[in-house]
């Protein structure tokens, strides 16, 4: 059992401890860390661990294995790097960093303290996802030609003009560090990176607060290509359609924290005339976020790293970074090496 500290207990940070919590027999919090405990205090102890003010106190407690942070994004660059040089293994949730050199010294620490770095990228866990990867591998979609992608919701409207999330450096591109940014990891994990990218951001919705509708055209080292939408103004939904040369593979619904259906839809070239009705493939009820956090501890007990230089991780804050540059500058910009 592997005996982690969660820094930040908001919405999130609960979230994950609910996943794991008296369910998981590979990892479990014995410690919390939030600035002002008073806030859960009543919370940790239902789940049955103490609350401390300060990451270095769960840094310096030797029973305390790994470190779970659910915190602002701007923090978790240097929170990353405390870790490593205190020898502890940490999960962070996404976005990982909010640029690419503070990822890539965050990255350099983690290897460099022989420390496992993980990021909370839930859906790869998901078996229709996975079940979409195989059909690109195994070549029942045929070759990979298109992906659309959006990932929407109200979440403008769910915090008050004063919360972190409103502020513009914590959720920059709007919709994109929040939701966006697991629609392309989804992207990269079935087309590989990306090459090019060209972006619009702009808040209409408020007269404050961060951007809440944004979009993007992608270009794959592959050559295939991309759409992705985040609107944060509007209600809940999300969809992910994969197009290959010989059909198609859809995941979507309002609620995104639940076991996704399949559909597919196939073609036969020989009569391309004929319509196929799509097919739904339903799953046996699967946490991503205790998958995610149990495929962690078990990286910590082998030793074995997840996040390293040059992989998903890292590229995916380069695509944001160029997503903002683009938005920026109204151009096509390349994603960073």
């Amino acid at each position: 059992m592997l005996n982690a500290a969660i820094v930040g207990l908001g919405r999130w940070g609960q979230n994950l401890v609910n996943s794991i919590q008296g369910k998981s027999d590979k990892i479990q919090v014995t410690l919390g860390v939030l600035r002002h405990p008073e806030n859960a205090r009543e919370y940790a102890s239902a789940k049955g661990f103490p609350l401390v003010n300060s990451l270095d106190q769960a840094l310096a407690d030797p029973t305390i294995g790994a470190i779970i942070l659910a915190t602002p994004h701007t923090t978790h660059a240097e929170q990353i790097m405390a870790c490593a040089k205190a020898g502890k293994p940490v999960f962070t949730e996404k976005p990982f960093t909010l640029t690419t050199e503070s990822a890539k010294t965050a990255l350099r620490a983690c290897a460099d303290a022989n420390v496992t770095l993980g990021v909370g990228y839930n859906w790869r866990f998901q078996p229709a996802l996975q079940e979409i990867k195989r059909m690109l591998t195994d070549g029942r979609l045929g070759k990979l030609l298109h992906i659309e992608g959006n990932f929407n919701g109200p979440s403008v409207y769910r915090v008050a003009r004063a919360h972190w999330r409103q502020n513009r450096e914590e959720g920059p591109a709007g919709g994109m560090t929040g939701r966006g940014v697991h629609v392309v990891d989804a992207m990269l994990y079935l087309a590989g990176q990306i090459d090019t990218v060209h972006a619009q951001s702009c808040r209409i919705a408020l007269d404050y607060g961060t951007d809440d509708t944004t979009s993007m055209l992608f270009k794959f080292k592959s050559g295939a290509t991309a759409y992705l939408g985040t609107v944060i103004a509007t209600a809940e939904a999300w969809r992910l359609q994969v197009c290959g040369s010989l059909g198609w593979a859809e995941v979507g619904d309002v609620q995104h924290l639940t076991t996704w259906q399949l559909r597919s839809c196939f073609f036969d070239p020989a009569d391309p005339y004929r319509h196929p009705q799509p097919q739904t493939t339903t799953y046996p009820n699967t946490s991503t976020e205790r998958a995610e956090l149990e495929k962690f501890a078990d990286a910590v007990r082998e030793k074995h790293p997840l996040a390293v230089a040059g992989g998903d991780e890292q590229h995916n804050v380069s695509v944001l970074e160029a997503i903002l540059a683009s938005a920026a500058q109204g151009e096509t910009v390349r994603v960073a090496a």
